[in-house]
């Protein structure tokens, strides 16, 4: 068989990094449809649609294994009876993230006027030496390996060809992400060359934006389905649910695509939609994963389906829903629509996916909402102090993917039958200021013994642990 077709090829007006299944779930997504929309005009540009130069992060493969296809793939819609297939071709060019002069001259090209970014929440707070060995190579004229090292290199060479400003999109799971984004560029670039980071500072602007659509890793069984559904060879199609969302707000000083057309929201204040996504659909998510690994199961739906572990996470969403600003008929329709998009058994979104980088994770997930309750005078949340629970456990286990808690992981496994020790360790690591309540220190050692005792499969810790 061949591989997919393309039906057109854009001119590119997005740069994108982070060349992943999720951005080719969503963003992707909506621009495709949006230049089919709107006859492949945009907001801003006329013509001939909004194609995207999708640019790897940390790997090269992604692009590699595209570009054998001309960057065109399938996506599978995955319901709870039956999948649906699209053949999507808004990536017009794929490319290694490493590739330092195609990256410059891409976000230097006139015609661009939107960078989106998918590159995790860790990847907006790189390590200290990182972020210095980007410093100095940029001083030295060369490239970047972090985000916002290769932001700065892109926005230096757009600068020195005399170009203007465009809009940086955050499409991650932050709170306030174009702010964080901004901050993490212009520290950078501030001590990288003052007068580029002024530049920036007033050419540029950061767009933040809530993004939900789950999306699990591909597996050689939907490469088969891509072939069934469509008829073509796809090496990389993308498996995702038919629910979708995107909420934006910032400004787009060079125009965008008629993303509103097919479905996204431009909003003044993005803040209550972050907290929403954050506070149900992610931290139910951690509340999943950690607790579902713990009594042995794989996916997000074999957790769901688990009477106790659903309960703990009906409590969850009853103790973010007295922090969130919507009416109850809203809540009540968020919160149905996530048990029936957790629940779909055919998507199969692995609980050690979700699992990993907790400790970038659990702070605006669980820990924003804890102190919001602290903070209005209520009890910390029960269903809360279990997610942190869970996770202490799991930091015990063999397989934590997590390379921001490996000192933390050490530490705990030093006294692995210490339940206090636990509690206070994971509190002292991730939110300082909580490890001085003692309500919320004993409420979590509680639960760390309760789990203890309830799992299903006990967690494979180290000797002398319970």
């Amino acid at each position: 068989m061949t591989p997919p077709p393309r039906s057109a090829r854009h001119p590119v007006r997005i740069v994108h990094l982070g060349l992943g299944a999720f951005h080719r779930a969503h963003q992707a997504w909506y621009t495709q449809r949006a230049n089919e929309r709107s006859g492949q005009g945009g907001n801003g540009a006329q013509g001939d649609g909004w194609g995207i130069a999708a640019f790897t992060g940390r790997s090269p493969e992604a692009a590699r294994v595209l570009a054998t296809q001309d960057a065109v793939y399938t996506l599978i819609e995955r319901g709870p009876a039956s999948d649906t297939a699209t053949i999507v071709d808004a990536l017009s060019t794929v490319a290694d993230g490493g590739d330092t002069e195609r990256w410059r001259a891409a976000v230097a090209d006139p015609a661009v006027a939107v960078i989106t970014l998918t590159v995790t929440e860790a990847g907006y707070r790189p390590s200290a030496e990182v972020l210095d060995a980007d410093r100095a190579s940029l001083v030295a004229g060369e490239g970047a390996s972090t985000a916002p090292g290769r932001l700065v290199d892109g926005l230096r060479a757009r600068r020195a060809a005399g170009v203007a400003g465009l809009a940086v999109v955050s499409c991650d799971n932050l709170p306030g992400n174009g702010e964080v984004a901004r901050d993490a560029v212009l520290g950078l670039a501030s001590k990288v060359d003052a007068g580029l980071a002024d530049w920036i500072a007033s050419e540029v602007s950061f767009v933040s934006s809530m993004v939900d659509r789950i999306t699990p890793a591909t597996t050689e069984a939907d490469r088969e389905a891509a072939a069934v559904l469509t008829g073509y060879d796809d090496a990389a199609p993308v498996v995702t649910e038919p629910f979708s969302e995107w909420v934006l707000s910032g400004a787009f000083p060079a125009g965008r695509p008629d993303w509103e057309a097919v479905g996204a929201q431009f909003v003044d204040d993005i803040e209550p939609y972050e907290r929403r996504k954050l506070w149900l659909l992610n931290a139910g998510h951690s509340l999943l994963a950690y607790r579902g690994l713990l009594r042995g199961h794989q996916t997000i739906a074999e957790a769901m389906a688990d009477d106790d572990i659903a309960a703990d996470l009906e409590q969850l969403w009853a103790e973010a829903r007295t922090e969130l600003p919507f009416d109850d008929e809203t809540l009540d329709a968020a919160t149905a629509a996530l048990r029936d998009r957790f629940g779909n058994a055919r998507i199969e979104h692995t609980l050690a996916q979700i699992a990993s980088d907790g400790s970038q994770k659990l702070g605006p997930r669980i820990l924003d909402t804890l102190r919001s309750r602290l903070a209005a005078g209520r009890a910390p949340g029960e269903a809360q102090a279990t997610a942190l629970a869970a996770w202490a456990l799991h930091l015990l286990g063999p397989d934590v993917r997590d390379p921001g808690a490996a000192a933390l992981a050490e530490t705990l496994r030093a006294t692995p039958d210490d339940d206090a020790a636990l509690a206070t360790g994971v509190l002292t690591a991730l939110a300082p200021d909580l490890a001085r309540e003692s309500a919320v220190t004993d409420l979590i050692q509680n639960r760390i013994a309760q789990l203890r005792a309830g799992a299903i499969t006990e967690p494979p810790l180290p000797t002398g642990a319970h």
